[in-house]
């Protein structure tokens, strides 16, 4: 890829984090987004639609981070050990997670996650896609793992991280 296409798209997504900190995504114009990254409009349209296309792209590269980390040592016999790790992959995607899932976004996060690691279990473990006890069983462990993560800000994250474990331990027999 071109030098200037890669310092044009940091740019853009820059300017995007500097402004998603400190307003709700609906908020955000183009103009301000251009003027923050010192780009002309047509620029920004030349790489994305409009700023929800943005925004978008940036979710889906934090999920990524998070799952494709995850997606080696994949072992569904322990879902603790995926709660774990899913848990340490918020953690080291917090800053980005607190800036572009805030405010109506914040639930988002959590359903992208669930299904871009269901599409990596489902792909290396197809009859896992049709048990539906495993499907809930999974989608709690994720979810709650996400949403504890979210509560106990502030808190141990390491204590945290421990008890999202056990408590998925006890969960997994039920699939």
């Amino acid at each position: 890829m071109d030098l200037r296409i890669i310092k044009t798209e940091n740019a853009i997504k820059n300017a995007f984090i500097q402004l998603r900190a400190k307003k709700a995504l609906e908020k955000i114009t183009i103009k301000e987004l251009c003027d923050t990254a010192r780009i002309h409009k047509s620029t920004f349209y030349s790489h994305y639609q409009d700023i929800y296309e943005l925004s978008d792209t940036m979710e889906t590269e934090v999920v990524k981070n998070i799952t494709d980390n995850m997606a080696e040592g994949l072992n569904t016999d322990s879902l603790a050990q995926v709660t774990r790790e899913l848990t340490y992959g918020f953690v080291a995607q917090s800053s980005l997670i607190n800036i572009l899932f805030s405010g109506n976004e914040r639930s988002h996060l959590a359903y992208r996650i669930e299904e871009s690691l269901k599409e990596i279990i489902f792909k290396n473990y197809p009859d896992f896609k049709d048990d539906l006890r495993w499907n809930i069983v999974l989608s709690y462990c994720i979810q709650g793992a996400y949403w504890a993560f979210q509560g106990s800000r502030g808190k141990d994250i390491n204590e945290v991280i421990e008890v999202i474990s056990e408590i998925t331990e006890r969960v997994q027999p039920l699939c």
